[in-house]
Order: C-alpha cells, then sequence, then structure tokens
C-alpha cells in the first residue's frame, strides 16, 4: 500500500483487505499506535486485544459484508457487550450492556471491528468531556459526539459512530473537518442507543471521505432497506442561513457563497429558498421537548443520584420540570405542523445548503459550540451532511450542511458525494 494503512478510506481499507493487499490485523495494529498517542483524547477505552482477535479471525476468513476487517469507533452512549457503556456519567461507571446494540450488530455483520469506545458529553447533552480538537487543542471538537469527530479526524479509525438530537454529529464534523451524517429521524434502529429525547434521537456517523458515508448508509439504513439514490441531471440547491444568520460568523458566510459560486457554473440550480416564518420559533420548542423528555429518560438518576449530574444537566432537567402545564404538548403540535411544512418545502428541492455551525471551533472545553444551526434540523428530522468545505482565518475547518428531504437519505448522500467529487472536497489532515 503506498497510503499508510490507517490513513485509508473504509472502503479503500475493506478492499485492500479483501484482496490480501493489507491485514486487518496491521490495520487495526496501525490504528492502536495512533490511538496510543492520541493526544486529542478521544477514547474513553481501547480494546485493543479484542480488536486484534478479530482482525486475525477476520484475516482468517472469506469476507462477510462491505466493512471486512474495518475498524471503527462506538460513541459510549452506544451499547456493546464486549465493553462498558458509561455515557459520560459517574451514574453510569463500569455499566456492562447485556447485548450490543442493533446498530453494533449490523456493523459487526458487515465485518467491522470495534477498536473501542469514544468520549462523549454526559448523557449525550451540553457537559463536554474531555476530548480536544485534534486541529488546536485549545479548542472544542464540538458535541455531543466529539470522540467519534476528533478520532476520525486525526485517522484513528477510518468512521466511527456517533448520535444526534441536537446538533451533535454535524456540528463536531465542522469542527474537526470531517464528513458527517446523520439520518432521517427513524431511519436508523436506536434500540441499546442510551436514550435523550426520542423525538430526535437519532444515530450518525463520521468519515474521511463521502463515499464512506455511503458505505455505512447501505449497512445501517433501514425502514426500508438502503437503495441508491441518483443525483438528478441538474440538482436544485436552495441556499439558506437560517433564521440564525445573525450568528453566523465571517469565515461561515464567506464558506456558503464560495459553494454557491463553485456549484453554479457547475450544472447545479443554486437558488435563495424562503423558509416557512414559523421555522424561526422552532428552537424553543426543541428545548421544552428535550427537557421533558430527558428528565423522563434519566428519573432514576434524578431520584437516586442527583448529585453525581452536573449542573447543567440539573439546570436543564429543573427546565423541564418547571415548564408550563401544556408547553410539551403544545411543542409536540407545533413541530408536527413544522414537519408538514418542512415536507411541502422540500417537494421543491433536492437539498437545502445552509451552514454546518456558526464558524470555526471556538476556544475553550468547557462549551461544545452553539447548536443554533443544527437543532432546527434535527427536531424537523431531517437528513443532513456536513462537509468539510473550507478553513476560516486560523486555518481551521469550517462546514457547510446539506438537508435533504425527510426518507430522502439515499437521495442526499448522492448528492453529498456528487459534490464532494466535483468541488474537490477533501478533508485536511491535523
Amino acid at each position: 500500500m503506498t497510503a499508510r494503512p490507517e490513513a485509508l478510506t473504509a472502503a479503500a481499507a475493506a478492499a485492500a483487505i479483501a484482496r490480501k493487499r493489507l491485514s486487518a490485523v496491521d490495520l487495526v495494529e496501525d490504528c492502536l499506535v495512533r490511538s496510543a498517542a492520541d493526544s486529542s483524547r478521544a477514547w474513553v477505552r481501547l480494546d485493543a486485544e479484542g480488536a486484534r482477535r478479530a482482525a486475525l479471525a477476520r484475516d482468517k476468513g472469506m469476507p462477510i459484508g462491505p466493512l471486512h476487517g474495518v475498524p471503527i469507533g462506538i460513541k459510549d452512549i452506544i451499547d456493546t457487550a464486549d465493553l462498558p457503556t458509561e455515557c459520560g456519567s459517574p451514574t453510569r461507571a463500569g455499566h456492562r450492556p447485556a447485548r450490543n446494540a442493533v446498530c453494533v450488530d449490523r456493523l459487526l455483520a458487515a465485518g467491522a471491528i470495534v477498536l473501542g469506545k469514544t468520549v462523549t458529553t454526559e448523557f449525550a447533552h451540553l457537559h463536554p468531556g474531555p476530548t480536544a480538537n485534534p486541529h488546536d487543542p485549545t479548542r472544542t471538537p464540538g458535541g455531543s459526539s466529539s470522540g467519534s469527530a476528533a478520532a476520525v479526524a486525526a485517522s484513528m479509525v477510518p468512521v466511527a459512530l456517533g448520535t444526534q438530537t441536537g446538533g451533535s454529529v454535524i456540528r463536531p464534523s465542522s469542527f474537526c473537518g470531517v464528513f458527517g451524517f446523520k439520518s432521517t429521524l427513524g431511519r436508523t434502529d436506536v434500540t441499546g442507543v442510551a436514550e435523550l429525547a426520542r423525538s430526535f434521537d437519532t444515530v450518525g456517523w463520521f468519515a474521511r471521505d463521502a463515499a464512506d458515508l455511503v458505505l455505512l448508509a447501505q449497512v445501517l439504513l433501514d425502514a426500508p432497506c438502503f437503495v441508491p439514490g441518483p443525483v438528478p441531471a441538474r440538482p436544485r440547491i436552495g441556499v439558506t442561513m437560517t433564521p440564525a444568520m445573525a450568528s453566523a460568523m465571517p469565515e461561515m458566510r464567506a464558506a456558503v457563497e464560495s459553494a454557491v459560486a463553485k456549484l453554479a457554473p457547475a450544472g447545479y440550480d443554486v437558488r435563495p429558498v424562503e423558509l416557512p416564518a414559523d421555522f424561526a420559533g422552532l428552537n424553543p420548542h426543541h428545548r421544552i421537548t428535550i427537557a421533558t423528555e430527558v428528565g423522563r429518560a434519566l428519573t432514576r438518576e434524578w431520584a437516586e443520584q442527583r448529585r453525581l449530574l452536573s449542573d447543567k444537566l440539573r439546570s436543564f432537567i429543573e427546565t423541564g420540570l418547571a415548564a408550563p402545564d401544556g408547553s410539551y404538548e403544545r411543542a409536540q403540535a407545533a413541530i408536527a405542523a413544522a414537519r408538514r411544512d418542512f415536507d411541502g418545502l422540500m417537494s421543491g428541492w433536492d437539498a437545502l445548503l445552509c451552514p454546518s455551525a456558526a464558524g470555526e471551533a471556538p476556544v475553550g472545553l468547557d462549551t461544545t459550540g452553539d447548536p443554533v444551526f443544527n437543532s432546527m434540523w434535527s427536531l424537523l428530522g431531517a437528513p443532513c451532511v456536513s462537509l468539510p468545505f473550507a478553513t476560516g482565518p486560523n486555518g481551521l475547518p469550517v462546514g457547510i450542511q446539506l438537508v435533504g428531504g425527510r426518507g430522502r437519505d439515499e437521495g442526499l448522500l448522492a448528492l453529498a458525494e456528487a459534490i464532494s467529487q466535483r468541488l474537490g472536497i477533501r478533508v485536511k489532515h491535523p
């Protein structure tokens, strides 16, 4: 192989292993070496011996799926029978699930190898873990899938699993400069994924190549099963800075403008899109829904281990408990109406182009950044892709986001791959 094994994409690694040009054992060892030198603190724990055993078995056997021999990181709110799942909280210290999450079983059935568990914020909410941005250790990697994004960015694994309830896949993808995908709500099985707010909880994944997002979608998407989506001859792209436009930093505005300037002459029908007026008021509905549902999900912890929860999480649960009667029900009604409006809007577009985050990753590890450019899309249940399109004034990654119609994940992924190839979008290694 001419490239470092651990720097290969998942598709390239699986192909090389299938052709006996690379062994799964060598790939795992190289990833373990990179991970042992990890200064970004992306891992909660590595399963070095388990990964080595699995790699040896992969090398001895026939290929069993499209991820045969590929190491992967698993966010530590996703159950693994061979490793504890602690959810970034002392209330779950040492917790050993009886079985894998459905998404993990699907990856293993496709030949993947679990290298270890990646850092998450506390219960995938706002309280950060120890992970730093691989491009600048003084800056946040984003949250809550911080470890997964950092591990992929630093070439510790080709791909990794995360989850998104607000902006926990798209924002870390932007900050860490990798490709990220969040599926349509309900198209990835969340059985075995720790509950935060089931109105929005969605599995997502990180990669260093858009084609790898598609590769994992073939394994993980269901309802219905994945069917490759065609790219229209002249894709219709609606451009919006969203109701949060005032929060966009100059580098993000420039990135969106640059993408528009490059896509239009490349054969794309790129035009501004006007979002429904009521979309400007959706974020409070997102907040009260999560505050209410996380309190329900953590009933035992709240009753028995409240002192072990962070101040941020306790305050958020208290927000839900103190909400006026009927506020949750009103939020649910508003969300249902907004999703219907969104479906109508997307009948005229193949995707929307918008910011992935406010700008470069902010300085400091006590915050995960503002989810203002993500929460609305999570509330709407839409599939989203972040592309590592630009760099900001400090040389740090800046991502642009593509949002698809609900249930149209295949088309969005195909479009993201086509745009990445046409514009030559590449991951910038730290």
